[in-house]
This record gives structure tokens, C-alpha cells and sequence, in this order.
């Protein structure tokens, strides 16, 4: 009769677990969200604008960080990479003077 009643006890346990781990994975959200179409296109297109501007507020930050770097290494006046650079400097800020 013990073994029955400890192997019970073991089963309500690892069933309190399941529980527990279920909730902690927010399973009942997540079928709530897969059930509403609507909501779940919605979330997917803000995070999607949220994704792309902070992509395009990223790239243009690295970009100046770039600018900034080159123009340095322009003053340093390298003799091969020097032109270069220079030359890359000088389109950058000719296209951004031009919008």
C-alpha cells in the first residue's frame, strides 16, 4: 500500500511541475495569439518597424562612426591609403550635399 500511495505522490508532483513549466512558457498566450490572426499579424508588423528602424538608425550611425574615421585617417596623410580616402570622403559628403 506505501509504494502506491509514494508513487501517487510522485506522479502529483512531477504533475505540479508540468503545471509550473507550462505557465512559466506561457503556453495559453501563445494559443490565445495563434487563435486572433489579427493581433498576431499586428505584432509582426510593429516589431517588423521596429526592426527596420533600428537597422537603418544603426547603419547610419556606423556609418558617420566610418566617416569619421576616414576623414582622421586622411589627416594623417598616408601615402597610398591617403587618396583613397580622401576620394571616398569626398563622395560621401558630395552625395550628402546633395539632398
Amino acid at each position: 500500500m506505501e509504494t502506491k500511495e509514494k508513487v501517487l505522490q510522485a506522479l502529483e508532483e512531477r504533475v505540479k511541475e508540468l503545471a509550473m513549466n507550462m505557465e512559466k512558457m506561457k503556453l495559453a498566450e501563445y494559443v490565445d495569439l495563434l487563435e486572433n490572426p489579427v493581433r498576431l499579424l499586428y505584432i509582426n508588423f510593429i516589431s517588423g518597424i521596429a526592426r527596420g528602424l533600428g537597422i537603418a538608425v544603426g547603419f547610419a550611425i556606423l556609418g558617420a562612426i566610418i566617416v569619421l574615421i576616414l576623414q582622421k585617417l586622411v589627416a594623417l596623410n598616408l601615402p597610398v591609403i591617403g587618396n583613397f580616402i580622401a576620394d571616398l570622403v569626398k563622395i560621401v559628403q558630395l552625395q550628402l550635399g546633395e539632398q
